[in-house]
């Protein structure tokens, strides 16, 4: 084995805690806040205009429901492998609106005014998840 690519090994941390370098996902750069922030917002935009045009349907086929569940995985995932509580908060944001979609598209028989409720709390959720994405903008305090 060649010298120099042993010396570099040994030089190199093993693991991100021991480079310096925290696990953030957002809080390492303000562009993932602000794109959170914008999309969070469009999101609840679309919830508030479906409430303002009373309209209540809600899709109830599977191909919905598997939708919903990949992304609750993956927002589980991403909620459990951040040390930064503010990407954990705004994580739990998303995946608390994505069981509410994903119950409601397993609810069939689910009432218009019962609908009517879940658009506004997951419009509001949509909201909140973007004003939480803003406390993700700036520079991470880096983790010991």
């Amino acid at each position: 084995m060649d010298p120099n690519v042993a010396d570099k090994k040994e030089r190199e941390p093993a693991d991100w805690a021991t480079r310096g370098r925290s696990a953030h996902v957002m809080c390492r750069t303000s562009l993932w806040g602000l794109a959170g922030f914008l999309g969070c917002s469009y999101f609840a935009w679309i919830a508030y205009a479906h409430i303002r045009r009373n309209e209540y349907d809600w899709p109830h086929d599977w191909w919905t429901a598997a939708t919903y569940l990949v992304w609750i995985i993956l927002l589980a995932g991403l909620a459990l492998d951040t040390h930064c509580m503010r990407e954990r908060i705004f994580f739990g944001v998303l995946l608390a609106n994505f069981v509410v979609g994903c119950g409601l598209t397993l609810w069939r028989a689910a009432a218009p005014a019962q609908v009517h409720s879940v658009r506004i709390l997951t419009g509001a959720l949509w909201a909140l998840a973007a004003v939480v994405s803003l406390t993700t903008v700036g520079r991470a305090e880096r983790s010991t």
